[in-house]
């Protein structure tokens, strides 16, 4: 997070260009410059970036935890063929325990987007993910924190098929 270096406030601005992308319909940062103010000092500063306690991206953990918890929010479930040949009974078990999975780490949740998990049902591994796309899934959501411009695809699979 940029902040101040003098006073170390977060309520910093700098000169950038943004360029307007059609497709998306939203402005897109092209490129910021070296100038910034900051708006507790009401002067000019010079930025230093921290490492923030709780992460930047916690929209995309909330967005990604009502969609895989309760289904809220644009997306699909999909369940691989190694999923689907254990029988319904695993399926609505499988999906179940990723309802209620709750045993994030650092390891398995590095940028804390709650986006990977892994349980164990009847002796087998299953992992699943949250990917991100645009809204035509032709390519990554250009900001997965905003759910109109986001389409959530929630895969459960084996771990053997990783």
């Amino acid at each position: 997070m940029p902040t101040c270096k003098t006073c170390g406030s977060e309520r910093v601005v700098t000169d950038a260009w943004a360029c307007w992308n059609p497709s998306y319909g939203l402005w897109e940062l092209e490129t910021s410059f070296d100038h910034a103010y900051c708006q507790q000092c009401e002067d000019e500063t010079k930025l230093v970036w921290k490492r923030v306690e709780q992460p930047p991206n916690k929209r995309v953990q909330e967005l990604n935890d009502a969609f895989r918890m309760r289904g809220v929010g644009g997306g699909s479930l999909m369940v691989t063929s190694g999923i689907g040949e254990q029988g319904q009974d695993f399926v609505v078990k499988a999906i179940e325990a990723v309802r209620t999975f709750s045993d994030f780490t650092a390891d398995s949740d590095p940028y804390g987007e709650h986006d990977f998990g892994s349980v164990e049902i009847d002796g087998q591994k299953i992992f699943w993910k949250i990917d991100t796309y645009d809204l035509e899934m032709q390519a990554m959501s250009p900001n997965p924190g905003n759910p109109a411009v986001t389409h959530r695809v929630l895969t459960i699979m084996l771990a053997s098929e990783y």
